[in-house]
């Protein structure tokens, strides 16, 4: 298969993101895993997405450079890595959906996973905490020679921690309702 046949594959233009390729496969793997589609050709072709996902994520920053580079990743995985992916596959093939989503290799795809999320929202909540501690500390405790703290500097420091607290906030949610979502069909 050439660079365009992996791209065609995925219904991906050329110059796709990784977080493009990585939503493309989800979309494709679920609608053409064996266990969900009953075709003739489904576990052939769940096998060439999962080819090109995996060609396309290994090989991305060498894609994008020159054509030398390019055309010794692709020797490089038509001999070493195109027939391991290709096995690999078909063992996805070959097990449940629902066993299939829980395998580390589907859960890469995942763009935003529930560990960063949470990661967010805690250092969210760290930096409302120091902002807030911080600026009663120096009202409190005012240093020699220097002034009180303004309310004004206090404010636009609290605002970009409020805003992220919001979206952190927000993508937790929005995690927590797909996770519940994705429990009640397993």
């Amino acid at each position: 298969m050439t660079l365009t046949d992996y791209y065609e594959i995925l219904g991906l233009p050329t110059n796709s993101t990784i977080d493009e390729i990585k939503k493309a496969y989800r979309k494709k793997a679920r609608l053409y895993h064996p266990d969900i589609n009953p075709a003739p050709d489904a576990k052939d072709l769940f096998i060439s997405i999962t080819e090109a996902y995996e060609f396309l994520i290994a090989n991305h920053e060498k894609i994008k450079s020159d054509d030398q580079v390019y055309q010794e990743a692709m020797e490089d995985w038509r001999k070493y890595r195109q027939d391991r992916s290709r096995k690999r596959a078909t063992a996805y093939a070959r097990t449940s959906y629902g066993n299939f989503k829980n395998t580390k290799f589907y859960k890469t795809t995942r763009i935003l996973d529930g560990t960063t999320i949470i990661a967010s929202f805690v250092v969210s909540i760290i930096v409302l905490i120091y902002t807030i501690y911080g600026y009663i500390f120096r009202l409190n405790h005012p240093i020699p020679g220097l002034e009180k703290p303004s309310v004004f500097a206090f404010i636009m420091l609290l605002f970009p921690g409020m805003i992220f607290f919001v979206v952190s906030f927000i993508y937790l949610r929005a995690y927590q309702e797909t996770s519940k979502k994705r429990n009640k069909k397993s």
